[in-house]
């Protein structure tokens, strides 16, 4: 068996300057097909992503009984008479493993489902007995993880379900994605702390509403899905703006310029804030039809931020913090221990054996900025673990990336779009 002896990070010898196109948005993508899988026809997806997790969200629906065909750019979706037995290979695809389940549920027969050594460690317990709540059996072994089976009866009662969806807004999003094809439509009802990404919510909603469904969240920590179909619609999927994170911190870094091209105006997107957080590290940001501009002013200002809604950037944001002129607090992101690794405890670990100096908190992580050393950096098979070892790459000469290719979870392309930018 051969051992990764790392990827090379490539190191910036000056100001890294550019355009960058990235590809499709894997959290729209990923609903887009879930929600075409349940429309009263079929729909067309243009600029849909294709990389690990799409793929699977992709085979887990045919699995169940859709038709994906495509043609060029675009994917048409035809939903089809769900039913199993069907085996559904989750990979580390939170998406897939949570938001597929109440799929799962509708359709006629077994489902099983299964995943990566490393998914089976994430916490799926919420989703589950939530389902059970409203009607569906599902095995588990009492677990609360995979692997499981969702036994379908071709309908699910629905109604009035309480969770604690503080782990994940994905619980939630899971719920809503399928509760208009629920008999009596779904209410969902959190109860403890916070919810985190309330970004991604807000999507899950909004592309709800476009499709016809009537959703009410006019009540803090309550989302009521009434019964009914779900329209249709064609859909042409923006840019991964959490995907861009990486690229715009080499400007942020090197005092360069790099620009993201097809912004979008507006955006329920996570990555949207990276906006503001650059700002904030002393960055310039402009944002004109042609994209999102960020241009490196050669000081990085230490920040204290709360990443409650955007956690999925924190792997970047620490590695931007590690240079600032200043310490650096990333806060509202206890949830991260329950992502495809601990990313917390993974950060404080990889940075550290650098050289650095990263605690973590009850919800956060400290950063306090020192020099840096090169060396193999794991990435626990986690794509924004990778992303954040790039970006420590431009400035610390001799960093290796253990397991590169994790990237390909969302942006296969991730290795050769950050040679040619950096280089």
């Amino acid at each position: 068996m051969s051992v990764d002896q790392g990827w090379p990070a490539p190191s910036a010898t000056g100001a890294v300057s550019g355009r960058v196109t990235v590809p499709g948005s894997k959290s729209i993508s990923n609903r887009a097909l879930i929600l075409a899988a349940l429309a009263d026809g079929p729909s067309h997806l243009t600029g849909l992503l294709a990389a690990r997790d799409t793929s699977l969200m992709r085979s887990a629906l045919v699995a169940l009984g859709v038709g994906i065909s495509e043609s060029g750019s675009t994917v048409t979706v035809t939903p089809g008479s769900l039913k199993g037995p069907a085996s559904v290979d989750c990979g580390l695809a939170g998406t897939v493993m949570r938001f597929v389940p109440p799929v799962a549920a509708l359709a006629d027969g077994m489902v099983a489902f299964d995943g990566d050594a490393y998914a089976r460690e994430r916490p799926m317990g919420v989703i589950l007995d939530a389902l059970r709540a409203l009607g569906v059996r599902i095995d588990d072994g009492g677990t609360g993880r995979m692997p499981y089976t969702v036994s379908g009866t071709g309908s699910v009662r629905g109604g009035t379900v309480t969770l604690d969806a503080s782990g994940s807004s994905q619980f939630v999003s899971a719920l809503l994605l399928a509760g208009a094809r629920y008999d009596a439509g779904v209410d969902i009802r959190h109860d403890g702390k916070p919810v985190p990404s309330q970004p991604h919510l807000d999507m899950s909603v909004a592309m709800l509403r476009e499709r016809g469904v009537q959703v009410d969240d006019a009540e803090p920590n309550r989302w009521v899905v009434a019964p009914g179909p779900i329209r249709a619609l064609d859909t042409a999927i923006e840019p991964d703006l959490s995907n861009a994170a990486p690229f715009l911190a080499a400007a942020v870094l090197t005092g360069g310029e790099v620009t993201v091209t097809g912004w979008p105006a507006e955006t329920t997107q996570p990555g949207d804030h990276l906006r503001d957080i650059f700002t904030r590290f002393g960055a310039d940001v402009t944002q004109t039809e042609a994209g999102l501009t960020v241009r490196g002013t050669g000081r990085i200002v230490g920040c204290d931020l709360d990443l409650s809604e955007v956690g999925e950037l924190s792997p970047v944001i620490a590695a931007v913090a590690a240079f600032a002129d200043g310490p650096s607090y990333l806060r509202g992101i206890a949830h991260l221990r329950g992502h495809e690794t601990d990313r917390l405890a993974a950060l404080e670990t990889e940075f550290n054996a650098l050289g650095g100096d990263v605690t973590q908190t009850a919800d956060g992580l400290e950063i306090r900025p020192k020099p840096l050393r090169g060396g193999l950096f794991h990435t626990y098979a986690d794509h924004r673990m990778a992303h954040a070892a790039a970006v420590l790459g431009l400035l610390v000469d001799g960093l290796l990336i253990e397991n590169i290719g994790t990237t390909a979870k969302t942006l296969p392309e991730f290795p050769e779009l950050w040679s040619e930018l950096v280089s």
